[in-house]
């Protein structure tokens, strides 16, 4: 399992690089200010960093548990980025028809863009992450890991 150190560094890492890429895409593409979308994404990206890391501490040990390991091949990365995006959707779906005064359909479809991107870049990040800084390798023994 990873350590809390590169937990904190992946949730971190994974926010900053999300919000620069956002920001501006999404203030194209729902014609809105650059500002409005930025709170939204700030707001967006501080609850999905504690999300990201209470959502990834417990699906590794879950993983753990059931596996014995907690490596990602590409199915599971799949159902990871579904599954995560569907616990941010839930959250955040509320927050954007308040913030940005408007209704719960706009803000759904609005959401479900946000959703769309971040689904694919959670899925090519997370890839990259494990690439750059791979997974320790698991013990052999069923001697619980200390993270």
């Amino acid at each position: 399992m990873r350590s809390t150190a590169d937990r904190i560094r992946h949730a971190v890492s994974f926010e900053v690089i999300g919000l620069l890429a956002i920001t501006p895409i999404g203030s194209w593409a729902f014609g809105m200010e650059m500002h409005a979308i930025g709170v939204v994404a700030l707001v967006g990206a501080t609850i999905a960093t504690l999300w990201n890391y209470l959502y990834n501490l417990g699906f590794d040990r879950a993983m753990m548990r059931r596996l014995g390991h907690s490596r990602k091949w590409p199915l599971l990365r799949i159902v990871h980025a579904l599954l995560f995006e569907a616990g941010l959707l839930a959250v955040l779906l509320p927050f954007i028809a308040w913030y940005l005064q408007i209704d719960l359909w706009t803000a759904l479809m609005m959401d479900l863009g946000f959703a769309g991107f971040y689904l694919v870049y959670a899925f090519v990040f997370n890839w990259a992450y494990d690439v750059i800084f791979p997974i320790p390798l698991q013990p052999l023994s069923n001697e619980p890991v200390v993270d």
